[in-house]
């Protein structure tokens, strides 16, 4: 099988690239997520991720080396728990081609294997139906619906829990 991706460590030499592809991604992303929309945000995007607790990858086509995507583990928590949150979101016109599915793939099992991770989670709005059906092609289980349980665009939401474990996860070949 052909590298379709690639993940990087996000950094500031992609700025212009990144804000360009949130401003023509805005449809895309409405009202599932909020990328980071001025130098300012992106910025204390760019802060945030270098924090040990919340690592993000840049997801890159292999081939033209443009940014398609994001995948962010946020809020990794060490000890007895061993877990993260795992946000995501492609940018337009590169959604539907299978790169977030290559992105999350390689992320989650580096979360797994490198990382030595126990658990990821995703909350994901009901109504995402494109991200539903990335996790559960992926191998996550729905585990419940928590209402009003993320701030999103200035509006409390609704989100359904997806989650899946280190024993579970069928690797790299998942995103096949």
């Amino acid at each position: 099988m052909l590298q379709r991706i690639r993940l990087e460590a996000p950094s500031s030499r992609r700025q212009t690239e990144f804000l360009s592809a949130a401003r023509r991604s805005r449809g895309l992303h409405r009202p599932w997520v909020k990328a980071p929309a001025t130098a300012g945000e992106f910025a204390a995007y760019l802060k945030r991720r270098r924090s040990a607790a919340n690592p993000g990858y840049f997801v890159v086509d292999f081939v033209s080396g443009q940014l398609v995507g994001v995948v962010n583990l946020n809020e990794l928590v060490r000890g007895a728990f061993q877990s993260a949150y795992l946000g995501f979101y492609a940018f337009s016109p590169f959604e539907g081609q299978g790169f977030m599915s290559a992105g999350l793939s390689h992320t989650v099992t580096d979360a797994f294997r490198r990382r030595k991770l126990h658990r990821l989670e995703a909350n994901i709005q009901p109504g995402n139906t494109r991200s539903v059906a990335l996790v559960k092609r992926l191998g996550f289980r729905l585990e419940g619906l928590s209402p009003r349980y993320l701030k999103v665009g200035g509006r409390w939401r609704d989100h359904e829990r997806w989650a899946v474990l280190a024993e579970e996860w069928r690797g790299s070949a998942g995103a096949a």
